[in-house]
């Protein structure tokens, strides 16, 4: 495993517990904090930094519309909203955004195996739910909710690796090999 992976995966730890815990403790902001500084490091890592931004761009406006989705149908009750509880919390917006600083790092092997990624995501996702509920940042209100964000991360785990082969900042190019 190489260093980039490995600090990838701590940035995205961190910025993980600093959401999910800054809402249990009422911090809405903090995970918002953690993820510039977390995105910002990412951002001189990539040898292209644009694509990233706008793999970032799109895993969150999908990520948005996947809570919203939850938090409208009432299956999901988040805590420390930051703003308006009619939208979901700016802590959520935090875990969307470092999310997709995982795709073309420590998850990048996953993108030749769709397949996997969606039984990565059948299940990661509810855990990861499950988990912040236990830690008191959010309330599944109907157990039906597992479900659906069991096929909802089954469906956008491989969609976002597809993007992430799209809009590939880590990528070497050929171009860049030869005049570097």
């Amino acid at each position: 495993m190489s260093l980039k992976t490995i600090i990838n995966i701590v940035l995205y730890q961190g910025a993980w517990f600093a959401s999910v815990l800054g809402a249990a403790y009422q911090q809405p902001w903090l995970g918002l904090e953690v993820a510039v500084i977390v995105l910002a490091l990412h951002f001189i890592l990539a040898k292209d930094p644009l694509p990233e931004a706008k793999l970032v761009a799109i895993v969150m406006l999908i990520g948005f519309t996947f809570d919203q989705m939850l938090l409208s149908l009432d299956l999901i009750d988040y805590q420390a909203h930051g703003w308006s509880k009619a939208f979901v919390p700016a802590w959520i917006l935090a875990l969307w955004l470092t999310f997709a600083t995982l795709l073309n790092v420590s998850l990048r092997w996953m993108r030749a195996k769709l397949s996997l990624a969606a039984l990565f995501g059948f299940i990661g996702g509810p855990l990861a739910y499950h988990a912040a509920q236990s830690m008191g940042a959010i309330t599944i209100n109907l157990n039906t909710a597992y479900w659906l964000l069991a096929i909802g991360w089954a469906i956008v785990m491989p969609a976002f690796l597809v993007l992430a082969k799209r809009f590939d900042g880590f990528h070497l190019s050929i171009h860049k090999t030869i005049t570097s």
